[in-house]
């Protein structure tokens, strides 16, 4: 089968899959649904593999007569991100297909046919080649998305559905205002003829045509100051369809944000690269920050991939500054580390969200104030979301580890750069980014050792046990992606190569992964003679005869400076069995006692120790609020009662209410603006006649004066 007949047969599946589960009798839709969904993903991942291959991936659909063609075409760009996707569908659709079946009954059953639908339309935004297409696409997503959002939690999905639809939307106008502004100045709508009107753009209006496209995009991909919506909208989602929306949809706005700003814009400057930088770095800080502080794990989840936009995000401006001052190979590990750390967080976050959601189910409660113990009853799913925890914390050998570390290591290299001012921002940056890490690491410590470790805090919670295969093999999955996306870090870096190279005009998998198991390197000059030498020394052939590169990470600099820096999570993988295996053995040994027992740890003089004494996830992170009071500044609510004569309290009580620090700066003060202006406008209709009759001679002054001006 060719690769325009997949595309096609792909998309068609979609849309059959969706009628075929829609009409379906209600007793068999969820089987019904999980066979279908699993078959056009696997399809869709077909397609994405081909695409990310180098295969002629192109499918012309209708003319627009004088502006040109719609057209679909996949390029290995597209290809990597529609195989994200597609793995997610597949990988999630077991646990989709057990919650609908669940949730059916309640909600109507139709939020599985949306979400094939859905899979179709994020195919067809990811394999846009022209302008109509593309926000066709991206506008029918849209809406599929907020169609999920309200067959979600009845209490709270309109106030989340709204808030995900109206900034949704306001961000597609910017973003069509700017497209609109770059078609002008090109002979159509089709990429090609706006990637090389880009070229000759006036830089003013090139800057013009960045802001509204990287603002308007990026608010699908919940960057600062547009991701308040991004935690109540997915903590309204079912808990079935928030990890193919957690995993899946969030990089529409990433992909965007690269086909437009990156790929057809040409990197649009040092300027753009700064801001999309500073951006990043603030969207990361601010969205693990909160991710920190709430109790709720699956609001807790929906910050962290605030968090972890903004990553990949701020490594995206340094592509863009490096690829703006001349430094083509730099730029384009920088773009390696961004796709990486997105690929991984689909991973991970996909698994996250799925072992919450089974958390909830089984335990009653996402409220980790609650929980506690889980690991006794649910210990499979307990370690998967340990190994997510873990990846997601950047712990090695963890898929995230590699990410974040290349993420880092690409901003430090700013030393190649002239300006004293971009390096003070990229110093900046990556302070923001340090500091994000360690409270990452801080809160997802929490979010396991509160839910799974002590003791339970509810019936619920130490009642709860035994996930079943529908939650059981998706985690299982999940969790050996993140070891291998870890420890395979040298076999992943060459497959992303091939989506980076068009963009930053180089390609970065000799300077990052040298062939060191290949034999012929040092004969065609590939390696230097000393260099491989010295690091064969170093033990880089260890796993000769593996289908890699080799086992080391690294970028290879001048003849000054050879290594810049270098790591290797395989080697670590072995360090770190070989150390917590002694570790072990000495343990037993040193514990071992032919008249050993077992005692009651001491409690304090309790006759049992109860879980209103144990640590909570409020207490865990309460020293995070203490420490940033000042950028939280939550609000008080204080209840009193009072007794004889309301003379004396008799109780007390107060709540501490989160005002999102985005509301606070961006949303309150316009709303206020508007409110001050509706009251002046207010005034005007009120008050003496003479008043109106002012207002009509003013007004007919004006008029006068404007037609004698021309």
């Amino acid at each position: 089968m060719s690769s325009s007949m997949l595309f096609a047969v792909t998309l068609g599946a979609c849309l059959i899959g969706a009628l075929v589960t829609a009409f379906s009798p209600t007793r068999y839709r969820a089987r019904v649904f999980g066979s279908c969904l699993a078959l056009e993903s696997l399809l869709a991942l077909a397609l994405g593999i081909g695409a990310l291959g180098g295969a002629h991936t192109e499918l012309p659909l209708w003319s627009l007569g004088p502006l040109g063609q719609m057209r679909l075409a996949l390029d290995p760009l597209s290809g990597l991100f529609v195989v994200v996707s597609a793995a997610v569908f597949l990988i999630s659709a077991p646990y989709t297909a057990r919650e609908a079946d669940h949730a059916q009954a309640a909600r109507g059953g139709q939020a599985p046919a949306i979400e094939q639908v859905l899979l179709g339309a994020m195919i067809l935004l990811l394999a846009a080649s022209d302008v109509v297409s593309l926000l066709l696409s991206w506008e029918l997503a849209s809406l599929l998305i907020y169609a999920l959002v309200l067959h979600g939690e009845r209490a709270t999905r309109e106030r989340g559905a709204y808030l995900m639809l109206a900034l949704g939307e306001a961000g597609m106008v910017a973003a069509l205002i700017g497209l609109l502004l770059l078609a002008r100045a090109a002979e159509g709508l089709d990429f090609a003829a706006l990637r090389d009107a880009a070229r000759t753009m006036p830089p003013d209006l090139r800057s013009v045509v960045f802001l509204l496209t990287f603002f308007g995009f990026g608010v699908k991909a919940g960057l600062a100051p547009f991701n308040q919506w991004l935690a109540p909208s997915y903590a309204a989602i079912a808990r079935g369809l928030v990890p193919v929306i957690a995993g899946a949809t969030t990089n529409l706005g990433i992909y965007a944000v690269l086909r437009v700003d990156v790929d057809l814009l040409g990197g649009g400057g040092v300027g753009p690269g700064l801001v999309v930088l500073a951006t990043g770095a603030a969207t990361a800080l601010i969205g693990i920050l909160y991710a920190t502080i709430e109790p709720d794990l699956k609001r807790m989840l929906a910050h962290s991939s605030i968090e972890n936009m903004g990553i990949i995000t701020a490594v995206l401006g340094a592509a863009m500054v490096f690829m703006s001052s001349g430094h083509p190979v730099v730029a384009a590990m920088a773009l390696v580390a961004a796709l990486y750390h997105l690929v991984n967080h689909s991973t991970f976050k996909t698994l996250l969200y799925i072992g919450g959601g089974a958390v909830e189910r089984l335990a009653g409660s996402r409220d980790m104030d609650r929980l506690g113990g889980l690991l006794r009853g649910l210990p499979w799913t307990g370690l998967a979301f340990l190994i997510g925890a873990l990846g997601i914390a950047a712990l090695p050998p963890f898929n995230g580890f590699v990410s974040e570390w290349l993420a880092l290591q690409s901003l430090l290299r700013a030393a190649v750069l002239d300006s004293i001012a971009v390096k003070m921002v990229f110093a900046v940056a990556g302070a923001a980014l340090a500091l994000t890490a360690g409270l990452a690491m801080t809160c997802f410590v929490k979010a396991f050792a509160m839910s799974f470790l002590g003791m339970a805090r509810s019936e619920a919670a130490a009642r709860a046990h035994g996930a079943d295969i529908a939650t059981g093999v998706p985690l299982a999955v999940l969790a050996l992606l993140c070891v291998a996306l870890g420890i395979g870090a040298t076999r992943v870096i060459p497959v992303l190569d091939n989506a980076v190279w068009s963009l930053a005009g180089a390609h970065a998998v000799d300077a990052l992964v040298p062939p060191f198991f290949d034999p012929q390197a040092v004969a065609n000059g590939t390696l230097v003679p000393a260099f491989a030498a010295e690091f064969h020394d170093l033990g880089a052939q260890l796993g000769q005869g593996l289908p890699v590169r080799g086992l080391v990470v690294l970028h290879r600099g001048g003849a000054a400076n050879p290594v810049v820096y270098a790591m290797s999570t395989a080697y670590t993988a072995v360090m770190l069995v070989v150390l917590l295996t002694t570790a072990w053995a000495v343990f037993r040994v040193l514990t071992h006692r032919r008249h050993a027992h077992r005692a009651r740890p001491w409690d304090g003089g309790l006759s049992r120790l109860r879980p209103g004494a144990t640590y909570t996830a409020t207490g865990f992170s309460n020293p995070v609020r203490v420490v940033f009071d000042a950028v939280l500044r939550p609000r008080t609510s204080e209840n009193t009662t009072r007794a004889v004569a309301e003379h004396f309290r008799t109780a007390i009580q107060r709540e501490r209410i989160e005002v999102h620090l985005i509301d606070r700066l961006v949303l309150h003060p316009g709303v206020w603006l508007v409110e001050r202006l509706g009251s002046v406008l207010r005034g005007l209709h009120t008050g003496p006649v003479n008043r109106y009759a002012a207002f009509v001679l003013l007004t007919v002054l004006a008029a006068l004066a404007t037609t004698l001006l021309r």
